[in-house]
């Protein structure tokens, strides 16, 4: 298992359009990928394959998040999943 965190740079967050670009790309990998962020009542997990568990996580523009890869081709997929973060979700 690997993690790493990502502050979301989206203006709008994980809205439908950029989480749909999300789970279409953790769809791509075989490991299990998950969301986790920390709020003000706890810790939440979100499953990145699935667009409605991304956009009830309610991730905002500036919020920090931690990306799990736990599967075969896991370094892969956190490296990819990173990226796609960074480079905005198609702002």
């Amino acid at each position: 298992m690997v993690s790493g965190k990502v502050i979301i740079k989206n203006p709008t967050g994980l809205h439908l359009r950029p989480a749909g670009l999300f789970c279409k790309t953790a769809m791509q990998f075989g490991a299990k990928i998950t969301i986790e962020k920390t709020t003000r009542t706890g810790e939440l997990t979100a499953n990145a394959k699935s667009v409605l568990s991304i956009l009830g996580a309610c991730i905002k523009s500036g919020d920090e998040i931690t990306i799990v890869c736990d599967g075969e081709d896991e370094e892969k997929a956190l490296d990819e999943m990173i990226a796609i973060v960074q480079a905005g979700l198609g702002e």
